[in-house]
């Protein structure tokens, strides 16, 4: 499995081909330096580098790429994990469509679920930089010469599916992208991007807000919310105890749905992120009632995937509620 990373390995921080890659997960900080690895089927990693990331990712058979940014509180074996279940899904759905690609940003491994969670947050604000240095990486890589067949663009589509928090990782990543590398907004790169559970304000994905730039480079942007996610309402706790008082996305959906841009659509969680991801309803983007088989949700996103569209019988339809 290939991913990206900003957390410190052991030993040097300089890269180099082939090396092995283990985390130290006693530093939480999150590295300026970007990281292009592969995890193999037994367990052990390796730096890859940069050009060679991109080149297996251009000559899998895959037809789309799936990059899954995780949520809060989540240690590199709790992502591949998660990674891993989302790929045996795709694949289970369609072989060879789907190629999912995890982005592990350094989580907080301290006790105490709000102390983890103020932790986390600054660490996602301050993964941007590097993960907007991986952005130019693959825009360079992809907009080199068609006639050399080493660094030939890739015509691969693109997807994201923000976690939790990791929807928080994505909208500073593209803030800080826009502000220091672009000379005029976002490009079009996404094909769809999945907000699930998103841990960021329920406005912030507004016309005049940072989070339109999510819409600006998708095709597609889809809200999956639930009111009863546990895991958000300790959010919420968080963020009242920092003084900050604010409901979330992935509780409510948008605050006002027509003042975000035309291409973003919700859909209501409600009925089933308990019944998928008990006692939290949190992780309801997974499995359904049974593990190993394709939630309601998870199918949506992957219709979504096919098709490039979010509500095929309906072309001016912008939300939806689903019930298992």
């Amino acid at each position: 499995m290939l991913f990206i990373t900003n957390r410190f390995p052991k030993g040097s921080i300089l890269s180099k081909a082939n090396r092995k890659f283990e985390f130290d997960l006693r530093n939480n900080a999150p590295s300026n330096s970007v990281f292009f690895c592969q995890r193999h089927a037994d367990g052990h990693i390796t730096e890859v580098m940069g050009d060679a990331f991109l080149r297996q990712l251009k000559q899998s058979p895959v037809r789309q790429l799936l990059l899954y940014i995780h949520g809060f509180s989540n240690l590199p074996d709790d992502v591949f994990g998660s990674a891993i279940e989302l790929q045996q899904l795709c694949n289970a759905e369609k072989p060879d469509e789907v190629l999912v690609v995890p982005v592990i940003w350094p989580c907080d491994a301290d006790l105490g679920i709000v102390k983890d969670y103020w932790d986390d947050q600054k660490s996602a604000d301050q993964s941007a930089a590097a993960f907007s240095r991986a952005l130019s990486i693959f825009m360079d890589w992809r907009s080199s010469p068609a006639n050399e067949p080493e660094t030939a663009p890739c015509l691969k589509r693109i997807n994201v599916l923000a976690h939790s928090m990791g929807n928080r990782v994505l909208r500073q990543t593209l803030v800080d992208w826009d502000k220091n590398d672009l000379a005029d907004g976002v490009p079009l790169i996404f094909r769809n991007t999945f907000m699930v559970a998103a841990d960021v304000r329920n406005e912030s994905i507004h016309k005049n807000q940072p989070g339109k730039l999510i819409a600006d480079a998708s095709r597609n942007v889809v809200v999956y919310f639930a009111s009863d996610d546990l895991a958000l309402r300790s959010s919420k706790v968080a963020n009242l105890k920092n003084k900050v008082a604010s409901r979330r996305l992935g509780h409510t959906g948008p605050e006002d749905i027509s003042q975000t841009p035309h291409n973003l659509y919700s859909v209501d969680c409600d009925d089933l992120n308990n019944l998928y991801d008990s006692p939290k309803g949190h992780s309801y983007f997974l499995s359904g009632r049974q593990r190993g088989k394709a939630g309601l949700v998870f199918k949506h996103i992957f219709e979504c995937m096919l098709n490039g569209r979010v509500f095929p019988q309906d072309e001016f339809r912008r939300s939806s509620v689903l019930r298992d």
